[in-house]
């Protein structure tokens, strides 16, 4: 007779996060790993994480602690998309935290779209009073808030948009309200300015 199989223990990984931080060695051997899964997520994400996509985001320089969070939620079926739900699920969790530190590391590249000075003026403008309370007045976020500056104006577009839109993708109390009045000129302009924020 079969023997039931032993449920899979739930990892903390938190914890694991905090391990891999908390010795010289042990983020060497974890940026190790998380430079060998960078390699894959470098075709969609672009190498050390700088996307050439405009609607595929930049992972570098994101908080780690942001990022793993962001993970757990695909891995979780809570943020949706097919594609990265199954690639995150493939991960063992010593992968997963290596990613995370890598990315963490690497230096984003800020872009230049903004070539307009009055709109990233508004940009700048609407910036200061929306979005730095949570993301920072550098836009670099922290563990619980995303770092956005320097981050695909397209991707920042298509993102504030389901924001407002209350979408299933992307759904979010706090920038549900932060963004209902924006229009669609207002987005633009954040997207301009924040793209090209360091």
């Amino acid at each position: 007779m079969a023997q039931n199989p032993k449920p899979r223990a739930e990892v903390d990984y938190a914890a694991k996060l905090k391990e891999a931080q908390a010795t010289p060695k042990a983020l060497e051997d974890a940026m190790k790993v998380g430079r060998r899964v960078a390699g894959f997520c470098a075709n969609c994400h672009g190498e050390g994480g700088n996307s050439t996509n405009p609607d595929i985001p930049n992972l570098a320089g994101q908080n780690p602690g942001y990022l793993l969070d962001q993970v757990r939620q695909f891995a979780e079926g809570r943020r949706k998309n097919e594609f990265m739900e199954g690639m995150i699920r493939a991960l063992n969790p010593e992968e997963t935290i290596g990613m995370v530190v890598y990315f963490g590391a690497q230096t984003v590249l800020p872009h230049r779209a903004g070539t307009n000075p009055a709109q990233v003026a508004k940009g700048r403008d609407l910036f200061s009073k929306n979005c730095f309370r949570c993301h920072g007045e550098n836009g670099r976020g922290n563990e619980k808030f995303a770092r956005i500056a320097g981050q695909q104006a397209g991707y920042l577009t298509k993102t504030i948009k389901r924001y407002r839109a209350g979408s299933v993708q992307r759904s979010d109390p706090l920038m549900a309200a932060a963004t209902s009045l924006l229009s669609d000129a207002d987005v633009d302009a954040l997207a301009a300015y924040i793209s090209g924020m360091e």
